[in-house]
């Protein structure tokens, strides 16, 4: 594992809410990233503070619709 800051993504409500800089051990073979219980917890308490997202930034984010083309 290495030690690295990881941006994590969430889905509430229909809505993508990102948190940045969030402490995390990362595996160096395959990606997966772990944190610890304490950081979980701040996470939480982040997501639930409605004042703490009405002031966050926000970012544009693109969508795009797959179209599965039939050969």
């Amino acid at each position: 594992m290495q030690a690295k800051r990881i941006k994590q993504d969430f889905w509430i409500r229909k809505r993508l809410i990102v948190i940045e800089d969030v402490p995390a051990g990362v595996c160096v073979q395959c990606g997966e990233k772990i944190v610890s219980a304490d950081v979980g917890r701040s996470v939480a308490g982040a997501l639930k503070d409605s004042t703490r997202r009405r002031k966050a930034r926000t970012i544009a984010v693109p969508v795009i619709r797959f179209a599965k083309d039939v050969a």
